[in-house]
């Protein structure tokens, strides 16, 4: 595992890309399964913007899972936690319903440049430590066939933006400015800076 950061931590995340990413740069995981809250899937509060939005859901779901573990009695281990919005001209493009959904939104996707932010947070003794990473987007112009072909595909399912980069969309994606593992829902650079910053604080 990279040095500086703890021997093993808690995973608040059921993205088996998370998982996978985390397992790329050798950080001992335990993915925590933590119930979801009863009501709407992430709401966004009124008048709250797509950045701030976010950041507080990430902060939400490691505020969770730190519930989680004091009523479970877990052994204590530092808590990442991590949200991905797609946005676009300060919209939210969360996932997709359907099929008829994910038409809508790669339709306006089509032809434009958008951001795709990823809040990441770590909970370790009674502190939490927040990051972002914003990468920039260029998606190229899609043609209906295209469209229906990844609906069709069925990958769209379950994604923020209702596209999943380190897959079949790869083809629809000219350019990105920022992170590409930020963009599949967990900026490494950024987390692993995060996992040193807090093990050491700690030490």
């Amino acid at each position: 595992m990279p040095p500086g950061i703890p021997s093993s931590i808690y995973l608040a995340s059921a993205s088996p890309r998370r998982h996978e990413l985390l397992l790329q740069i050798g950080v001992n995981h335990e993915v925590l399964k933590v119930p979801a809250p009863p009501g709407e899937d992430e709401p966004r509060h009124p008048g709250e913007a797509a950045h701030v939005y976010v950041q507080r859901t990430a902060m939400d779901k490691a505020v969770q899972a730190v519930q989680y573990i004091k009523t479970r009695s877990l052994p204590e281990k530092m808590v990442l936690a991590a949200d991905t919005c797609v946005i676009l001209d300060g919209q939210v493009l969360g996932k997709p319903l359907n099929d008829s959904d994910t038409a809508r939104i790669l339709g306006l996707l089509s032809g434009t440049v958008h951001e795709v932010h990823t809040a990441v947070v770590l909970a370790w003794q009674g502190k939490y430590f927040t990051d972002v990473s914003i990468t920039q987007v260029r998606m190229k112009t899609l043609s209906a066939g295209e469209i229906d072909w990844y609906c069709e595909s069925g990958e769209a399912n379950g994604k923020a933006g209702a596209y999943g980069i380190q897959g079949l969309a790869s083809v629809f994606i000219e350019h990105i400015s920022g992170s590409y593992s930020g963009v599949m829902g967990l900026p490494l650079f950024e987390t692993s800076r995060l996992l040193q910053h807090a093990y050491s604080a700690s030490a």
